[in-house]
């Protein structure tokens, strides 16, 4: 189960992953083209306020504790009813 404030995170990390993979000089070249690469039209900050704006189920900058809790739980009640249809 992932919350739309952990998904946001991901995105984010993982820039900055990439981008300190770029800045690692032992790093063999062909890695650090992967990450050019997968940066190349990679979503940028304001992209990604963008879309957690229009579309906060799926990416959600920050969520408060009460809200959090409330998804979470909803996200465990689909996913129980998923197993059961299994």
């Amino acid at each position: 189960m992932t919350l739309p404030d952990e998904r946001y995170r991901a995105v984010v990390q993982t820039k900055k992953f990439l981008i300190e993979i770029l800045n690692t000089p032992r790093i063999p070249k062909a890695i650090k083209d992967g990450a050019r690469h997968c940066l190349r039209h990679y979503p940028s900050e304001w992209d990604m306020q963008q879309v957690s704006q229009i579309n906060s189920d799926v990416f959600a900058e920050k969520m408060e504790p009460v809200t959090r809790m409330f998804k979470a739980y909803h996200e465990e009640q689909k996913e129980e009813q998923n197993d059961k249809t299994i």
